[in-house]
């Protein structure tokens, strides 16, 4: 337009039009909504604002309701919100057409409304408000209803297991009893126990009875027997009987021991009790522990509660538990084997011993009715954890391969991607097929493998001991920090200026802005006198974690209910999101920000936050040992968080998901993390997105080598690779799957399907598909070359290791600026929870800002003074300085009316330096 003499309109006029035609789209879906659902439904979800529950409050309030931790009472109390959600209506049939993006807008504007604004609302508005919230929770209860289910099963398990290991150890007793028993009887047959004593006279007399009675046969005549006998008739006989006697006797020594321990009986239930849990057999005590569970279970089971679906075409866990929904009535100890259509019921997924607690040899055609009821409840779990099975109308648990884009959109962009992503060079795209990805993997991980072999003999690092093939890293020693870096540190940290985390918030919403990012959820302007003022007061509050309540003590001029409102009405997790970005995109113009590094690489890893435990989202973590929730963050090499999100116990499925989600303009490709991030599907994920997945490998030394051929052999480290011939990986596999590779990594960059959604399916326990073994594969030949990277790259090992410690320092960081209330997040709603860490995570990247621009303003004085700043000293010095800065006291506002000067990005030190020795021959050779 201004290439063709026209004038531009102003930005505000742009606004407008753009809000006008929001508005104008907005009230079409509304309209939509209204029109698709009936009188009695509509009545119905107005009756939700007027209604009361039980609390008090309206009925409206009970969709908002965050699932509770999964107890027996809580998992039946779920059962009957959905129930209540499902009577509401069907709103699958009133979201037809509308966009996933739109509903998830409505339902968060209506979400963040109580029953009285909402009447304010016109009622097609209104009505299509509470009807996306309502289709939210629909889906969300089921989701929880999954999650639950899982879990509930999950702990029983463990309880079995707890069970087990009580029984083993009440049984050690009865085994020390029992081997003292044996000992004693042990004794009495032994040699010099009465038994053989008089085993050994009882052979003494039979003998003497067998002389006397030599050379006779059955069919001598009586004269004869008594001429050859002469008389020694009665003493033989009586010999006989007197060694009968003896040896009776001494048999008799054995059955009064056995009596004296309880007798046969007692000894044969003891032997019985012993051998009944021998080995890991927890599975036969996982009906009793069930228990008031079995009710629920089936009745969540019913396909008017959750409908499962089976992900492929292995449906032999739901034809289970369909069977054993038809004997669900069913008293006996047995139920019968086979299906209404007389065949038998298929149990081969199972495991060998829940084969062995359902099957009794005694009962042909038969099965355990209580274990087979518990192994199908174990195994419907397991496959909705792995994506085996679905849930029809959830979100976390639809079947995710329908989220996957159509192979024709796929085939149309992959070229482009390809390119994008770093998988071929700009004109390779064409050529780029099955055998080429193939190709490309295999000359990926023969020439790291070559080049590891080849380096061996001056790798001064790793030892392989010739006999037992065992190898070892020669720990390396940290350099320590130079005189001149720490005398720069202790300058910088006495001439800090004193702060204000209040002021902070000020001066950098000034700066930068980040606080214009909020507002109603409606997209119109703030009706706030002051939104600055009051967005840089909430952030403050919610980032310290301090809660509107208790801060309104402290801050004179606002209240508690005030602060409250605007956190929930104009602050939501995507436009979190968006202020962050602002800061790292500020803080990336910096020129002090590449002290310590370029942006290109990122360190990821969680930290256990507090949280009450009436939620579904705490659980006690093995890595952490305590229960709560885990705020995973993603912290670039410039140390200021790109992105933060929480999540369950296994954090590597959140690797990649925060990769995506980050809109800043630092994009980072190299990845680090710490030992989680080590699953294979990860791997292969991270590779086919473009990423350089490196994290930090502790146990490296007990991970599989994987060889690109059975043939394959090396001079030097064969011994890594284990056996010859073994461990070899699958190519033809990995070449049968392309197709299906390509379209599940276009899609998750495309965001059709989430990272984490995706990683969460594909565990060790997902055997059933190829998808999960053609990610196997792959990941095992990234992972593998990886492996031989990290012993031969010394410089690597330490890049990592400072990458998953600064990342440390951040979390610990976070964790003083969020102070308030112990630190425990109060709230139990998982996305008040999100929003807590979003809060304090912008929060923190506003504090490190702050430092930065005050470290960079104290190197331009003392470069003004005559100093000399090389930059590797500055590249020591660390934006997490905190003895600054007053977290205590009276929270002053007077800062808020006063706007600061500019900040200069600009600082004359040459970093180009630091970024030439990060380019080490390793890293050329992979750029290369």
């Amino acid at each position: 337009m201004v290439e063709a003499g026209l004038e531009l309109p102003g930005f505000s006029t742009f606004d407008k039009m753009a809000s006008k035609i929001r508005t104008e789209v907005n009230a079409s879906i509304c309209a939509g909504i209204h029109d698709r659902m009936s009188a009695a439904q509509r009545a119905g979800l107005m009756r939700l604002l007027e209604e009361r529950d039980s609390d008090g409050t309206t009925l409206f309030n009970r969709l908002k309701k965050p699932a509770k931790d999964p107890t027996w009472s809580h998992f039946k109390n779920l059962t009957k919100r959905l129930e209540w959600l499902d009577e509401l209506g069907d709103t699958d049939v009133w979201m037809d057409g509308v966009a996933a993006g739109k509903i998830t807008d409505f339902a968060g504007e209506a979400a963040a409304a109580d029953a009285s604004e909402l009447r304010d609302f016109v009622p097609v508005k209104r009505i299509a408000l509470v009807a996306a919230l309502t289709h939210k929770a629909r889906m969300r209860v089921r989701d929880d209803l999954a999650t639950m289910f899982c879990k509930r099963v999950a702990t029983k398990i463990k309880e079995a297991k707890a069970e087990l290991e009580e029984i083993r150890l009440a049984e050690r007793e009865i085994v020390e009893a029992l081997i003292g028993d044996y000992r004693t009887v042990l004794k009495h047959i032994d040699e010099g126990g009465p038994a053989q004593e008089a085993l050994t006279k009882a052979a003494a007399m039979t003998a003497e009875a067998r002389q006397a009675l030599a050379g006779l046969d059955g069919e001598a005549s009586v004269d004869e027997v008594a001429t050859r006998l002469e008389g020694r008739v009665s003493p033989a006989v009586l010999s006989l009987v007197k060694a009968q006697v003896v040896q009776a006797g001494g048999f008799g020594t054995v059955t009064r021991a056995v009596e004296a321990f309880g007798g046969f009986a007692k000894q044969y239930e003891q032997i019985e009790k012993v051998s009944a849990h021998h080995g890991d057999f927890w599975e036969a005590l996982l009906y009793g522990q069930i228990g008031r569970d079995r009710a629920v279970m089936f009745d969540l089971a019913d396909n008017d509660k959750l409908k499962f679906t089976a992900t492929s075409e292995d449906s032999r866990v739901l034809e289970a538990l369909a069977h054993a929904q038809r004997h669900q009535a069913a008293r006996g100890e047995y139920i019968t084997a086979f299906n209404e259509e007389g065949k038998e019921v298929d149990i081969s997924f199972a495991t060998q011993n829940w084969r062995k607690a359902v099957l009794d040899k005694t009962r042909t055609g038969q099965f355990v009715r209580k274990h087979f009821e518990a192994m199908v409840f174990t195994a419907l779990a397991e496959e909705l954890r792995t994506g085996d099975v679905a849930v029809v109308g959830s979100e976390e648990y639809a079947d995710w391969s329908e989220q996957l884009l159509a192979r024709e959109v796929v085939q149309e962009t992959l070229g482009s991607y390809l390119v994008e992503v770093g998988l071929c060079e700009p004109g390779e795209s064409a050529e780029f097929d099955a055998k080429f990805f193939r190709r490309q993997l295999e000359d990926k991980l023969r020439n790291a493998a070559a080049a590891a072999d080849a380096g061996y003999s001056e790798n001064e690092g790793l030892v392989i001991d010739p006999e037992t093939g065992i190898p070892s890293l020669k720990a390396f020693r940290a350099d320590g920090q130079r005189p001149s870096a720490k005398r720069l540190e202790q300058e910088i940290k006495a001439r800090m200026p004193e702060r204000s985390l209040m002021g902070i918030v000020a001066r950098t919403a000034y700066w930068v802005e980040w606080w214009r990012r909020f507002g109603p959820p409606s997209g119109n302007e703030p009706k706030l006198t002051d939104p600055l003022g009051r967005y840089v007061i909430v952030t403050f509050v919610k980032g310290t974690n301090m809660g509107p309540y208790e801060a309104a003590r402290h801050i004179p001029g606002v209240s508690g209910h005030e602060l409250s409102y605007v956190a929930n009405k104009h602050f939501s997790i995507v436009l979190l999101y968006e202020a962050v970005a602002d800061l790292v995109n500020a803080h990336a113009r910096l020129d002090i920000s590449q002290a310590r590094g370029d942006g290109t690489a990122v360190a990821a890893d969680g930290t256990r936050m507090d949280t009450y435990l009436d939620d579904l989202l705490s659980e006690t973590s093995v890595r952490y040992g305590k229960p709560g929730g885990i705020a995973y963050h993603h912290v670039s090499d410039t140390h200021i968080a790109l992105f933060t999100l929480p999540c369950g116990v296994w954090e590597a499925v959140y690797i990649i998901e925060g990769l995506l989600k980050n809109t800043s303009e630092v994009q980072p490709t190299t990845v680090h993390a710490d030992t989680q991030g080590q699953s294979f599907p990860v791997f292969a994920l991270a590779h086919l997105l473009g990423f350089d997945l490196m994290p930090r490998i502790r146990n490296w030394k007990e991970l599989t080598f994987y060889r690109p051929s059975k043939q394959t052999e090396y001079v030097h480290i064969d011994a890594l690779f284990g056996e010859p011939g073994k461990h070899v990986i699958d190519f033809d596999l990995i070449e049968s799957q392309f197709c299906h590779l390509m379209r599940v990594a276009v899609s998750v960059r495309e965001g059709t399907i989430s990272s984490s959604t995706l990683l969460r399916r594909l565990r060790s326990g997902s055997r059933k598909n190829a998808t999960y073994a053609a990610f196997r594969e792959v990941g095992r030949v990234i992972r593998t070359v990886q492996l031989l990277r990290y012993p031969s790259d010394a410089p690597l090992r330490r890049r990592v290791t400072a990458a998953t410690n600064e990342v440390e320092s951040f979390n610990r960081f976070s964790q003083w600026i969020g102070f308030g209330n112990r630190g425990v997040i109060a709230d139990n709603d998982p996305i008040e929870q999100e929003k807590a860490m979003k809060f304090n995570a912008l929060l923190t990247n506003a504090v490190i800002f702050h430092n930065v621009l005050d470290i960079a303003e104290i190197v331009r004085q003392l470069l003004e003074e005559g100093w000399e700043i090389d930059p590797e000293d500055l590249a020591h010095i660390s934006p997490y300085l905190t003895e600054h800065i007053n977290r205590f006291g009276e929270y002053s506002t007077h800062e808020l009316g006063i706007q600061p000067e500019a900040y200069d990005a600009k600082l004359d030190v040459d970093f180009t330096p630091l970024r030439e020795q990060d380019l080490t021959p390793a890293d050329l050779g992979q750029a290369a």
